[in-house]
């Protein structure tokens, strides 16, 4: 596994292949940009002790505002220590759809990721966790609110920024405040890389340290954390929010896993035990759905993963995610 996890470092290489395809991105789109407008509020990350990274652009705004919110380990744009930043292409398919820059947001509420140069555990420990992130949604929400005028947002979430979402509006009773949440492979039922079987690979220091009482996998190593029990038993799809769900599924290929839920190869990834955090048999692959919402069922999308060939960070970089996305947020303009 570690020569697996060593390719990251020439990752970078790779970026050219990561651009938008021109299909998506006439030459008359505005370019999303890589920082955040100079009077917007400075939103602190003070588990890094850093204010958090974003994009966003002034301007009039017509639509609901849109904001992208990336998972666990990700950044909102390619960074110098992260090659992946998928939320800005498809911020910039919207942009070629129709969207201002004035109406698109992204959060990067774990900083750049440099700081996992020194400590990679940190990708499981508590400045990478829902604890750390819902501070800075709470806060990026409301200045956008205030900065665009708008009384509602979208969000369009990946991975943990999806059951991120989910705890903010929970918490603050904001669902008025969310007009619709695209959840794309959230692990609202937990995810499968916190086994204490030798077989995880995730649970060694080298690969991110994904122990059993881990932050993470306090927060998400089994269906019953705390966390989950608590956010699952208020309502699946609570409130006012319209909610739509993107998630992988496994295809026929003999790489179609998604190494957050599913037991099988994922790109350059093999497979994990399908167990919980406690070491008992558990199927994860449901882990994506919300009671109440309508599913959109991918696969393959480990194409769309120039790195990893990983289908769980490709559906983020996917024309047939981006599609849905903004078809479902379209459809509900007037609502």
């Amino acid at each position: 596994m570690r020569r697996l996890w060593l390719a990251l470092a020439g990752a970078a290489l790779l970026l050219a292949r990561l651009a938008t395809p021109a299909s998506a991105n006439p030459s008359d789109a505005a370019t999303i940009g890589t920082t955040l407008p100079p009077d917007f509020p400075q939103i602190e990350n003070y588990y890094l002790g850093v204010p958090a990274i974003g994009f966003g652009a002034p301007g009039r705004v017509d639509r609901v505002p849109v904001i992208f919110l990336h998972g666990n380990n990700d950044t909102p744009f390619p960074t110098s220590c992260n090659p992946f930043g998928y939320a800005h292409n498809m911020a910039q398919f919207f942009a070629a759809h129709g969207y201002r820059p004035s109406e698109l947001w992204g959060l990067g509420y774990q900083g750049d990721q440099c700081d996992l140069v020194q400590e990679i555990t940190r990708k499981s420990g508590v400045s990478h966790s829902t604890a750390a992130a819902v501070p800075m949604i709470r806060a990026f929400v409301h200045a956008v609110l205030e900065y665009t005028g708008a009384r509602r947002v979208d969000i369009v979430a990946h991975s943990l920024g999806v059951t991120a979402t989910r705890e903010w509006m929970l918490q603050d009773n904001g669902y008025d405040l969310v007009r619709s949440l695209v959840a794309i492979d959230g692990p609202n039922h937990g995810i499968i890389d916190c086994s204490p079987s030798p077989a995880n690979y995730f649970q060694l220091p080298a690969n991110g340290g994904f122990v059993p009482d881990s932050a993470i996998c306090e927060e998400y190593g089994s269906d019953h954390t705390q966390l989950l029990s608590v956010l699952n038993a208020a309502g699946e799809t609570a409130g006012r929010t319209r909610y739509l769900v993107i998630r992988n599924v496994a295809g026929t290929s003999p790489e179609s896993g998604d190494f957050v839920y599913l037991p099988l190869q994922d790109g350059l990834l093999p497979g994990v035990p399908a167990e919980d955090r406690d070491g008992n048999p558990h199927d994860f692959s449901g882990s994506a759905l919300l009671a109440g919402a309508p599913s959109i069922d991918l696969s393959g999308q480990g194409r769309y993963d120039a790195v990893l060939q990983a289908a769980h960070l490709g559906i983020l970089n996917s024309p047939q995610a981006w599609a849905a996305a903004l078809r479902f947020l379209r459809d509900h303009e007037d609502r």
